[in-house]
């Protein structure tokens, strides 16, 4: 059985710095609701263009001991930001169409939306403002 890779606070941090992303990251548990909760990671991503993504691992999937062991993310929700607010991606984009997050991306969907945001010129923004497609 094909099991998605797990993806680690350090390992999505080193898919965006190979990118040439500025990094910075955070994880560990929280309180929530009166019972314990696990929080996995969170990591943000500046890239050359000015566009910024948020991945967020929300919490983590237990898997039966005959899968693999400990705790694993094999899924992660992305948001893309522009100028400092959620914001949907240019048409013509497999990705952010008419939203502003993706829930549930695997590593190779990050890995894909890395390289769209990482190569994506912003003026394509304006572009798209001016002739009324976003």
């Amino acid at each position: 059985m094909d099991q998605p890779n797990p993806m680690t606070e350090e390992s999505v941090r080193e898919i965006m710095e190979t990118a040439g992303a500025r990094v910075m990251s955070r994880g560990g548990r929280t309180e929530n609701y009166s019972a314990p909760r696990e929080y996995s990671f969170e990591v943000r991503g500046v890239f050359g263009n000015g566009l910024m993504l948020h991945v967020v691992a929300r919490q983590y999937d237990y898997r039966d001991p005959w899968e693999a062991s400990g705790r694993v993310n094999e899924v992660v929700d992305v948001a893309l930001l522009r100028d400092g607010s959620y914001s949907e991606m240019p048409k013509g984009y497999a990705w952010f169409q008419g939203k502003d997050e993706e829930c549930g991306v695997d590593e190779d969907g990050l890995r894909e939306i890395v390289e769209c945001v990482k190569t994506l010129n912003p003026k394509l923004f304006k572009l798209q403002e001016l002739t009324g497609d976003l």
